[in-house]
């Protein structure tokens, strides 16, 4: 929901930014890279520690790098499909660090209720869940935009739910990591039903070069 209206505004202060890593001869990919790893070290070494203001901080910083590559790559003339491909891939790695470094937080530090432990790994699983079903239906060829919970969203309340939390907001974490599961669930469910409405959903495939086809899996009549 926010990834789109979000850029516009931000685009004020990534632009130059990303103006002066060209000039700086560092490529798009290498941003991706880099934002990426350290994120996931920020998540990993911090937030099982308990530093959850430093970790919200820094890594909200390091995922802001997913706005410059992009911005990098348009000022170049536009990306390339490599590049949209380890994009994905660093932002599934990213999402995937965060929440599972969240969860063994939940466990082991702040002796979370069972139902907390569950919403946790839910959302750690969902937020990849969510990218699939749309990265798979485009391969199908359908159109899957939107979602009430994408990737900003899951970021942004989840920061916050451990950064305020680390402030001293008593049940921020909680309500953050509630609000997360119930909306990445319904996300799943929202772009599955998108996708089995589309024209194409219907269509048959073609089977995997080597398979046998439908008349090979018919059975043979003896006399």
């Amino acid at each position: 929901m926010l990834g789109i209206k979000g850029r516009k505004p931000a685009a004020v202060v990534i632009e130059p930014i990303a103006r002066t890593l060209l000039r700086a001869r560092i490529s798009p990919n290498m941003v991706t890279i880099v934002g990426a790893l350290c994120a996931c070290i920020v998540a990993i070494a911090l937030i099982p520690q308990g530093h959850l203001v430093w970790a919200a901080i820094l890594t909200a910083l390091f995922t802001a790098t997913d706005m410059i590559d992009g911005t990098m790559a348009r000022l170049r003339g536009g990306g390339t499909k490599f590049g949209a491909t380890l994009d994905a891939t660093c932002d599934r790695i990213t999402d995937g660090a965060l929440f599972a470094a969240i969860t063994w937080w939940l466990v082991y530090s702040y002796d979370a209720p069972g139902i907390l432990v569950v919403s946790a790994l839910v959302v750690t699983v969902s937020s990849q869940v969510i990218s699939y079903v749309k990265a798979r239906g485009e391969a199908s060829g359908f159109t899957i935009n939107g979602g009430l919970v994408e990737r900003p969203e899951r970021l942004i309340v989840g920061l916050l739910g451990i950064g305020l939390h680390g402030l001293g907001v008593p049940y921020a974490v909680d309500i953050a990591m509630y609000l997360l599961a119930i909306g990445s669930v319904f996300t799943v469910i929202q772009r599955l039903i998108i996708a089995s409405r589309d024209p194409r959903a219907c269509d048959t495939i073609k089977p995997p070069a080597g398979a046998p086809d439908s008349q090979q899996l018919q059975p043979e009549h003896t006399a």
